[in-house]
């Protein structure tokens, strides 16, 4: 399990070294009890009230009051959460995924759907790793589920989590791609921000699993119907799927970020010049340096509109509905 941490800004706060070291100890003497945790959940594969209660009370266990205080900082709002740091909630799939290896993966999406009620986010991280390992032999109810999650969603260390099953969920069955092509219009900007979390974590693999270059030629008109969103959050996501876009075709990503950039200076859009700048680092220097200087000047405005194309389309033919008023059916 992947922790969702690339999403943010390509230029972040640095953790002091003391900060590291003391998370790098922690995490190190509570890995033996989170795998344990994990493998000891196998004994309630079948009873998802025992299950989630288990997982609940090992997961308190498990808590860093330190880190719960960082998770609040980098993500306000996030919700209920104990405080458990990536590499203990990963310990934890790992010891649960060797114990069921053998097992049949329907009893995970019941477990995934009892999950789902649970308070703590760390619950429905733990969710997300079920999902990935029902895609093949259970498809379309685990998309149910995942769509739940996306709808249910309100911060993006909860978004680009789910981007992890998203990802793989569509490199697997490329018609897929039209799930992403639904959320571009979402209201919600969790669901919008999805689109782009997705795509940056499709870009690693290679052609076997259906994670390579050909990635780049449906991704880059998703982004450019998204560029131009007015929402940050959107904005980080952006950013983080063409630096990562980058990595695979450089020359196809650089020309889209180079109309980008025209269409930002010709309309003083910052919204745009901002995703732009934040790819940078991962262009080409003389590349880099051209884009900087023909974005010389712009900037963000506070409370400036949309300018997506994705935006406009909504506004032109009405706000789409509220998916939360329109759920899926219970999963059977």
């Amino acid at each position: 399990m992947t922790a969702p941490t690339a999403g943010a800004p390509a230029k972040t706060r640095q953790p002091t070294s003391a900060t590291t070291a003391r998370a790098v100890e922690f995490v190190a003497q509570h890995k033996p009890e989170a795998e344990a945790l994990g493998a000891g959940l196998a004994e309630h594969l079948h009873d998802p009230d025992a299950f989630a209660a288990e997982l609940q009370r090992g997961l308190a266990r498990l808590a860093d009051p330190e880190y719960l205080a960082g998770q609040q900082f980098v993500a306000p709002g996030i919700g209920t959460v104990h405080g458990v740091r990536w590499p203990l909630i990963a310990a934890i799939v790992r010891g649960f995924k060797g114990a069921t290896k053998h097992d049949r993966p329907t009893p995970l999406l019941f477990l995934a759907d009892r999950l789902f009620k649970e308070a703590h986010l760390e619950t429905r991280w733990f969710a997300f790793a079920l999902l990935e390992r029902t895609l093949a032999a259970e498809p379309e109810r685990t998309w149910q589920l995942m769509r739940r999650a996306a709808r249910e969603a309100g911060d993006w260390i909860t978004v680009d989590a789910l981007a992890h099953p998203y990802g793989a969920g569509v490199a697997a069955e490329p018609y897929r791609w039209a799930e992403l092509e639904q959320l571009v219009y979402s209201p919600s900007r969790w669901e919008r921000r999805l689109v782009a979390s997705t795509i940056a974590t499709m870009t690693h693999g290679n052609r076997r699993t259906g994670r390579g270059p050909e990635v780049v030629e449906r991704a880059l008109p998703l982004l450019e119907q998204l560029m131009g969103d007015a929402e940050p959050d959107v904005q980080k996501a952006l950013a983080w799927a063409y630096r990562s876009l980058a990595q695979l075709d450089p020359d196809a990503t650089t020309a889209a970020l180079r109309a980008q950039a025209d269409l930002a200076a010709t309309t003083d859009d910052g919204h745009r010049a901002w995703v732009i700048r934040d790819t940078l680092v991962k262009l080409d220097a003389t590349d880099a340096d051209a884009l900087r200087d023909r974005l010389a000047g712009i900037r963000k405005r506070a409370n400036a509109p949309s300018t997506s194309t994705a935006s406009a389309m909504a506004s032109r033919f009405g706000a789409m509905p509220d998916p939360a008023r329109h759920p899926e059916p219970p999963l059977t």
